[in-house]
């Protein structure tokens, strides 16, 4: 880090930092709340950061080169980073509104803290989810842990739609079954009523049915927040667009993180990848980049980790692809383990897998795709149990066998 230049950090939430993929651990009470940042205080006072927390930014002035904050104070800057994340989808939904007790989201600390106190208050056993998608899922599962038998509301076919196949989500569903969730899919919330201002039914869409239900968290998703670069020059698409050197369309403006649309070196194309690794990836290059060191952003391709209940899951690029454009799918199941491994072709290149359980190789198979790597010659041994860097071609293996996290 230069700490010879004034670096000034603000956030609209009063914790310091923390690590959001913790709340549900922090949620089914593995982890204590002291445990959720990243780093001390001390961190930012070693290196010269000026922590400016609670505040939000509300308006961005490219030509004065300010940001303005919701107390009516100002910034200027000389370079300035839009790290402001992604902001909770929300249905429409009859009789929904703010001030309604028993009514959660699931992305900030605050809420967090919130549903757990609820929880303990009143003394809650059941829950409903609105979303089986990643957050969803996380939620699930502190709440199983915290004794509570959840129901999952997924308006897809399957619960993690846009990472898995039906053979993936059928294990999962099995798995969470065991442990009492119930799982209601193709089907959505269309209202909800209150007594005294507090949750009392859910009414779910299709057929009217009624959910008699204290708490509803919502976990639908997120959207990348364009609020501040509204009415701004900083061009925007699904999220802020960035080069290679993570600048937007206004110089000494950078973007990184949810909120960025980045390069998707699978598609070729700007995607928003709204996952840790790529954020971390590109605020490194954006820092570099503002303190006058060129680094250049070489892309991600998209790519979920998750453990559910127990079950390790990774999954990477195209999980799902459609039949009839020429893609090629390598499929083996162990319903006895529970193991499931899907590895598609395209051109006769990995472009995406799917692992339940046997996750092992998991970095190989990663590789594969990022470096766009041929396999007709050892396709065949793809899915075996013992598949690894041995078996790629020796002008591969030379200069990738000793990247970290790979297995051999």
């Amino acid at each position: 880090m230069d700490t010879a230049k004034d670096i000034t950090v603000v956030s609209g939430e009063k914790p310091f930092n923390y690590s959001r993929p913790l709340l549900s651990y922090y949620l089914g009470g593995r982890i204590a709340e002291e445990k959720l940042p990243f780093v001390g205080t001390d961190f930012y006072e070693k290196h010269g950061v000026d922590l400016i927390l609670g505040k939000r930014a509300v308006d961005l002035n490219v030509s004065k080169k300010q940001v303005f904050l919701d107390d009516s104070t100002s910034l200027s800057y000389d370079r300035c980073l839009l790290s402001v994340g992604g902001v909770p989808v929300v249905p429409p939904i009859e009789g929904l509104e703010d001030t309604v007790e028993g009514v959660f989201g699931f992305l900030t600390v605050k809420e967090a803290k919130g549903l757990v106190d609820y929880i303990d208050r009143n003394e809650i056993k059941e829950a409903v989810v609105l979303g089986g998608g990643l957050i969803g899922l996380k939620v699930v599962e502190g709440l199983i842990e915290r004794g509570l038998k959840p129901t999952v509301i997924e308006i897809a076919d399957r619960i993690l739609a846009n990472t898995f196949d039906k053979d993936a989500s059928a294990l999962l569903e099995e798995r969470l079954a065991q442990e009492g969730c119930t799982v209601i899919k193709e089907d959505t919330i269309q209202g909800i009523d209150t007594r005294q201002g507090r949750l009392t039914t859910i009414l779910l869409r299709n057929g009217n049915k009624l959910l008699p239900s204290s708490l509803l968290i919502m976990a639908v998703g997120v959207r990348p927040n364009l609020e501040l670069v509204k009415g701004t020059p900083v061009k925007a698409d699904r999220g802020i667009l960035v080069d290679r050197f993570m600048r937007t369309s206004v110089e000494d403006v950078y973007a990184a993180g949810d909120c960025a649309q980045g390069i998707d070196v699978l598609h070729k194309t700007q995607e928003v990848i709204a996952i840790w690794p790529v954020a971390a990836r590109q605020g490194r290059v954006a820092g570099l980049n503002m303190c006058g060191i060129p680094r250049e952003y070489a892309g991600f391709f998209a790519m979920n980790s998750v453990q559910i209940c127990d079950i390790p899951t990774i999954s990477f690029g195209v999980t799902d692809p459609p039949e009839e454009r020429g893609y090629e799918v390598l499929r083996s199941l162990n319903k006895d383990t529970g193991s499931y491994k899907k590895i598609v072709l395209k051109d006769g290149r990995v472009v995406g897998v799917i692992l339940i359980r046997s996750i092992e190789r998991a970095g190989v198979y990663g590789m594969l795709i990022r470096e766009g790597i041929g396999v007709e010659g050892f396709k065949d041994q793809l899915l075996r149990d013992d598949f690894g860097l041995l078996v790629l071609p020796k002008q591969f293996r030379k200069h990738l066998v000793g990247e970290v996290g790979l297995e051999v």
